[in-house]
């Protein structure tokens, strides 16, 4: 074996342990749990570990969620007999569009944010009550172990990962107590890290897997969930708005359900592709909280928990080749939401299932294949009938609200396909374009401010530990992207992980990893493309409760 870009498998001045399995998944989100599931269904000798870099299942999942069941009911047919801890029928949808005073209630809500028949739920609960399921067929979860890097033979093929190693110290030394991350080798490994897991990402690049697809697109989804006073919560309403406070030119719009308890969760998503440079996702999702028809709902509440992820919102053109020697890509490793309905859990679980499938059909455990199964499945026929609506709206939020119309009607069947590009290149220069006005009102609801806001998501790392925020040329951050930009790091990342200092040593960057919530949108949006995230010492990261 050799170490080869990417990868890990030169000779360690360490001695490793290794455990070897039929399969390896990264990540123990929707994707994972429903692959493992389905092949220890299928096949109850195939041996399969499922790794999570979370200290539990769960605690860094986060989405909207209102979850389609059908892939669910084929995954598990009884679990409406014992559902998750959080599980509420969808019953009324409203859609607003939304101006500094007031706002206007569609009187049509668009067909794919229609939800009867759906259910809201914590992503993050579910998975936790999934991982008893697949425990109970045998599957080996461990949560605390962090994969850093893939392994590969001398040609190139994926043998299996390596886990982090434990007990690293910021300057790279061996604190005591010290312990050699274990390679866990398979016949398979299946990558689904959710959206920009970085293990995706240097496999992407290795074998080239985005060489016929355009660039992926992300999202960033910004969400909390509040304890509300008696009589103000109707469980199961949905709402969802776009207009303020973004502008038109703004892909943005936000989400409220209406969950059981009293508790709401409500969230604000922003497209990467924004071109302002002094736009900040953070506080656009604040000043909606404080729009008249929302502050009034939660004043008197408490925040219960708060976090932030990218969301891959490319779609059907930016789906890379999901299959290389010895591995494959699922769910949003693959890039399989589908932006109009804002839901990618029934997609990831189907592309689970559908691989384990693949997988237990042969005898060999193949990966060979599945890219041509994924794209000749229903998972892609989904995507590929909604996939002008979100490319649509780069022209602003009325053209693509009338080419959402036309694309809704026609099925997906118009004869031309709009390109995606990559969002780091849509920012726009200082004083390059009139900057929209920000037509901002006086906020009261908590939390104050970003550092307030990484309390309520628990995020933990220990400080001397290897920086997972890896800079290439931090020079060019006070000196090109100073002048150019004005530093958007310092704006666009939610747990105001990154300042610009001025101090006796200089004006320099300084990192705040340990507020690092685990979202990627530094390694998305950073102009420069010179933010590399990396996986910190395993167990580390924001600690969700029920997002």
């Amino acid at each position: 074996m050799t170490e080869l870009e990417g990868g890990a498998s030169a000779p360690e001045p360490v001695e490793r342990d290794v455990m070897e399995y039929d399969v390896v998944t990264v990540g123990a989100g929707p994707a994972g749990l429903a692959f493992a599931i389905r092949l220890k269904q299928l096949n109850p000798d195939i041996s399969v570990c499922v790794i999570e870099k979370a200290s539990t299942v769960g605690a860094q999942i986060l989405s909207g969620a209102v979850i389609e069941p059908a892939p669910l009911d084929a995954l598990l047919p009884g679990w409406r007999d014992s559902p998750p801890p959080i599980c509420v029928p969808a019953g009324e949808d409203e859609f607003w569009h939304l101006s500094k005073d007031g706002g206007r209630k569609f009187p049509i809500v668009p067909p794919g944010m229609r939800n009867h028949g759906n259910f809201i739920v914590s992503l993050g609960a579910l998975c936790a009550w999934l991982a008893p399921q697949a425990e109970a067929l045998g599957v080996e979860i461990y949560p605390g172990f962090a994969a850093a890097e893939t392994l590969h033979a001398d040609d190139g093929t994926v043998l299996g990962v390596r886990i982090g190693d434990m007990g690293v110290a910021k300057d790279g030394s061996h604190k005591p107590g010290y312990t050699p991350g274990i390679d866990i080798r398979a016949k398979v490994t299946v990558l689904a890290e959710g959206a920009r897991g970085h293990l995706t990402k240097r496999l992407v690049k290795r074998f080239a897997l985005d060489a016929d697809s355009d660039p992926q697109a992300y999202s960033i989804g910004i969400k909390e969930l509040w304890q509300l006073p008696e009589g103000r919560v109707v469980p199961g309403k949905i709402v969802h708005t776009l207009g303020w406070p973004a502008d038109n030119a703004t892909y943005a719009g936000s989400f409220l359900y209406h969950l059981e308890n009293n508790q709401v969760a409500l969230g604000y998503v922003s497209g990467l592709d924004y071109h302002d440079p002094d736009y900040r996702p953070w506080e656009a999702f604040q000043q909606w909280k404080n729009h008249p028809l929302m502050k009034p709902l939660l004043e008197g509440g408490t925040i219960l928990s708060a976090g932030a992820r990218a969301i891959a919102s490319g779609g059907w053109q930016s789906l890379p080749k999901v299959e290389m020697p010895g591995a494959l890509l699922i769910g949003d490793s693959a890039g399989l939401l589908n932006v109009p309905k804002i839901k990618g859990t029934h997609q990831a679980i189907r592309s689970g299932m559908l691989a384990a499938e693949h997988l237990a059909a042969g005898a060999a455990l193949n990966p060979a294949g599945f890219d041509a199964r994924l794209r000749g499945s229903e998972v892609m026929a989904e995507l590929r009938q909604v996939r002008n609506i979100k490319p649509g709206f780069k022209k602003g939020m009325w053209f693509g609200l009338l080419n959402g119309a036309w694309e809704t009607l026609v099925k997906g069947a118009s004869p031309w396909t709009l390109k995606v590009t990559a969002d780091w290149s849509s920012l726009d220069r200082l004083g390059e374009h009139e900057q929209p006005k920000r037509d901002y009102v006086q906020r009261d609801l908590a939390p104050r401010d970003r550092l307030q806001a990484v309390y309520f998501a628990a995020t933990e790392h220990d400080e001397d530990q290897p920086v997972h925020l890896q800079v290439l040329d931090p020079q060019i951050c006070v000196t090109r992207c100073t002048e150019e930009y004005g530093n958007p790091c310092t704006r666009f990342c939610p747990a105001a992980v990154y300042e610009i200092v001025d101090d006796a040593a200089g004006k320099r960057l300084q990192i705040n990893a340990a507020n690092c919530v685990h979202c990627k949108t530094c390694d998305i949006k950073d102009p420069y493309e010179i933010i590399n995230w990396v996986t910190p010492e395993g167990g580390s990261g924001p600690n969700y409760q029920n997002l």
